[in-house]
């Protein structure tokens, strides 16, 4: 699984890694930010992020101009690690 550092944190289910390139956690849907939750869902992605580098799958698909692609950080899904929190 190729490897990409964060560059910041969008909502609690989009980030853009170091290259510009905007990724969608394939799975998970995390309350806009400006719905109950959506906040909190950015602050606790950004938690599980911070300093780390994460893998990225190959596009599965593309949704609002964003990559959809599973992500990983220390060998664990992204999108599991949101779960837990809820």
């Amino acid at each position: 699984m190729p490897r990409a550092r964060v560059k910041k944190v969008i909502d609690g289910d989009t980030i853009e890694i170091m290259n510009g390139a905007r990724i969608r956690i394939a799975d998970y849907d995390a309350p806009e930010l400006d719905e109950y939750g959506g906040k909190a869902a950015k602050k606790h992605l950004s938690e599980i992020l911070r300093g780390k580098e994460i893998g990225i799958s190959g596009e599965l698909a593309k949704s609002y101009g964003r990559s959809v692609r599973q992500v990983t950080v220390g060998g664990k899904p992204v999108k599991k690690l949101m779960r837990k929190k809820r």
